[in-house]
């Protein structure tokens, strides 16, 4: 299982940039995947550079640990969610955080994972196998309600309330069990005609963002990171679709402006003046340049964000 585990790290030069990994520093892998981004870190903090790292997938961390070995001493793996990095790495004590979010290349085409529609695989979904809730318990035991609002606010599917119907009716007669029994039932519903893009991806990127809590994960891990960066500490985040983007930008914001907003709502009246928490290392996204793109067509949506402790 180790071997097929190689993931090609995207925007690594750029990973690197921000970073600025150096002898003596400490950095911390939240999502190690194949740990091309944690190597890369551990050869540029030579001979003394150390790092944290984490993934919720077990195959991944076997994976990382081989390929890390050449690095023997220098770094400690732990399988978890980034989310919980603050209970277990103690608080300004580290130089850089990197989180690169989203589906690993891997678990995508591992059809037994069943992330996606390409192959024929159990509706699983799940990256962390030791947790309860699958894909196939989402699509069968959630209202269609619930169902839709999952595929509109996680996927931004406008047929979102159509689909929970044709779902709900469908669940009577036949439990939903594998990738190609819902994509199927989604591309009858929505004739591909010609599209490049299948009918069903939207609603498998939301059932894999709900089955994995990944909005919610990703709001306390960004919490966390701030809490465990030293001063001039840099928190990189690689997004691959514009929900993620979105709060990692607004956590941006909130946290780069001179003041406080009581309830939520931007009141001038009622701003509480404070001292900023981070600065934007820079203000726009960085994307994979022309030959990434040509190399690795999967890092097309990838965007990379770079926040600075103050």
């Amino acid at each position: 299982m180790v071997a097929i585990f190689v993931h090609k790290p995207v925007l690594l030069a750029e990973v690197l940039t921000a970073l600025q990994p150096k002898p003596g520093g400490s950095y911390v892998d939240g999502t190690l995947g194949g740990a091309g981004h944690a190597a890369a870190i551990l050869a540029a903090s030579s001979p003394t550079g150390r790092l944290q790292g984490c993934d919720r997938d077990g195959i991944a961390i076997e994976a990382a640990a081989a390929r890390l070995a050449e690095f023997a001493g220098r770094f400690e793996l732990r399988r978890g969610n980034f989310c919980e990095l603050a209970e277990w790495l103690p608080a300004q004590s580290y130089d850089g955080v990197l989180l690169d979010l989203g589906v690993s290349s891997p678990q995508l085409d591992a059809a037994e994972r069943g992330f996606s529609f390409q192959q024929d695989g159990p509706l699983d979904m799940r990256m962390d196998a030791r947790q309860p809730v699958t894909a196939a318990d989402v699509v069968n035991t959630t209202g269609p309600e619930e169902l839709a609002k999952i595929f509109w606010e996680y996927g931004d599917e406008e047929q979102s309330r159509r689909f929970a119907r044709a779902i709900a009716l469908d669940r009577q007669t036949r439990r939903f069990t594998t990738t190609k029994q819902l994509a199927d039932l989604i591309e009858r519903l929505a004739p591909r005609r010609g599209s490049k893009t299948h009918p069903a991806t939207k609603v498998f990127q939301a059932l894999r963002i709900a089955v994995n809590d990944e909005i919610g994960s990703l709001r306390r891990g960004l919490d966390g990171a701030v809490k465990i960066l030293r001063p001039g500490g840099r928190l990189a985040v690689i997004t691959f679709h514009s929900l993620e983007d979105r709060v990692v930008k607004d956590f941006g914001r909130a946290h780069t402006r001179d003041y406080a907003l009581p309830g939520g709502v931007d009141v001038p009246e009622l701003r509480v003046p404070r001292d900023p928490v981070l600065k934007w290392v820079m203000r726009k996204a960085i994307k994979p340049g022309p030959a990434e793109l040509a190399a690795n067509p999967r890092s097309r949506s990838a965007q990379l964000r770079v926040l600075e402790k103050i």
